[in-house]
């Protein structure tokens, strides 16, 4: 297995830096980041079986390597960085089944009568070795350039993105990790942001996701916006006053949605949430399989953005913009903007922004634009080099069973 040179501290691999990472320092986090996973794997392995339906966590471990080789020891253009064709010409794989195990497009064409039988946990892992060692190797002959690191780059925050996807999974079966969950926070009043034009996306340098593309100016208005997300205590508020029952907090298509659960599951309340209520004083969720009582100062998590925009209504504020958000997140923090605990619905949906360009991993953005709404910030699941306040997540609306919450401004 791969190890963390101790002469590292771990603090250099898991920064927003990693951005801009060179040769050294990108080897150490590919190797930090394989680490992570295999640990994941792991835990899944241990715990109780899991339904053959959905998405497997062995599967998604496979293809983390997958996507690593495709773009990297299979690309025969991997030098051009971004300019990359969507399609370029690739070599074979190192595992003559590889794209029909942990290729998604060619998993969705395929017919079952052809496919493969699975691969066992010790292809799966031995499939991850052996990628991240030609990628290492690769690394090393690499110039230090922007676009000959790119795909170096994107398969460490692609690893970092779906190594959340697979403890957002241990949450849906149950499956008992050991990571440090949210910790109560210590409310402020909602802050105050002048007027001013703010610089919205990323600049050209270092690595970008395509969706940031590109920096543009944007006249923001005066604005108040919340010091932290909604807390279970405000959210129970919500819950009492028979939100879940009152259609004139919802839009139709949300009150569509949380009918169509209703009748499943009998939901009148976030997921996993096994009780909650003012009357009990308690909030009861499930989490990682274990029953937890939830502080009153936790960030509500678990929220479909059809819960968040409802509970704005009732509340008479409103989800903030994403141009908001990232002013308060990069101009506020000193006075209190607290981010990073859940990440958090935006009102907007996914949308390109002028200048933009699709990059070679065209399934990253282009499928959700206009379909997916924006998420900004982060979880506490999520990697610290993922942790940037440019970064623009996304999800449907209907999504509950990630770590996301929603904070709000006034109308």
């Amino acid at each position: 297995m791969p190890t963390r040179s101790p002469h590292v501290l771990p603090e250099h691999l898991d920064s927003p830096a990693m951005r801009n990472a060179g040769r050294d320092l990108l080897s150490l986090a590919l190797m930090d980041a394989r680490n992570h996973t295999l640990h994941l794997l792991d835990q899944f392995e241990s715990a109780p079986l899991i339904p053959a339906e959905g998405l497997q966590p062995r599967w998604l471990a496979g293809h983390i390597g997958w996507m690593a080789e495709a773009w990297l020891g299979r690309n025969t253009q991997r030098g051009r960085g971004s300019a990359c064709a969507f399609q370029p010409t690739r070599l074979a794989s190192i595992e003559p089944h590889a794209d029909r195990w942990w290729n998604a497009e060619q998993m969705d064409r395929r017919t079952a009568i052809f496919a493969p039988p699975p691969p066992s946990l010790s292809v799966t892992k031995s499939f991850l070795l052996l990628t991240l060692e030609s990628t290492l190797e690769l690394l090393e002959k690499t110039p230090e350039t922007d676009d000959a690191l790119y795909f170096y780059r994107l398969a460490l925050f692609h690893e970092d993105l779906r190594g959340e996807q697979l403890i957002t999974l241990a949450q849906i079966h149950g499956v008992p990790l050991q990571i440090p969950l949210p910790t109560g926070m210590q409310l402020r009043e909602p802050l105050r942001m002048p007027a001013c034009h703010w610089q919205l996306g990323s600049e050209p340098g270092g690595f970008v996701f395509d969706n940031e593309k590109w920096g543009h100016e944007v006249a923001v208005p005066e604005f108040e916006i919340d010091a932290q997300p909604v807390t279970w205590a405000q959210f129970v508020e919500f819950v009492d006053d028979g939100g879940y029952d009152n259609p004139a907090w919802w839009q139709p298509a949300g009150w569509a949605w949380l009918q169509n659960l209703a009748e499943g599951e009998g939901r009148r309340g976030p997921r996993y949430v096994d009780q909650i209520g003012v009357a009990s004083g308690a909030v009861l969720q499930t989490r990682f399989g274990a029953r937890l009582r939830v502080a009153g100062n936790q960030p509500a998590m678990h929220m479909s953005w059809w819960e968040a925009d409802a509970w704005c209504r009732w509340a008479g504020r409103r989800l903030p913009s994403e141009v908001e958000w990232e002013r308060a997140a990069l101009g506020a923090s000193r006075q209190g903007f607290r981010w990073g605990d859940v990440h958090e619905w935006m009102a907007n949906s996914l949308a390109p922004w002028p200048g933009f360009s699709a990059d070679p991993w065209m399934g990253y953005s282009v499928p959700w634009f206009g379909r997916a709404k924006v998420l900004r910030g982060a979880a506490f699941a999520t990697r610290a080099r993922m942790k940037h306040p440019k970064f623009r997540g996304f999800a449907l609306p209907g999504d509950d069973v990630r770590f996301v919450g929603f904070r709000s401004c006034a109308i």
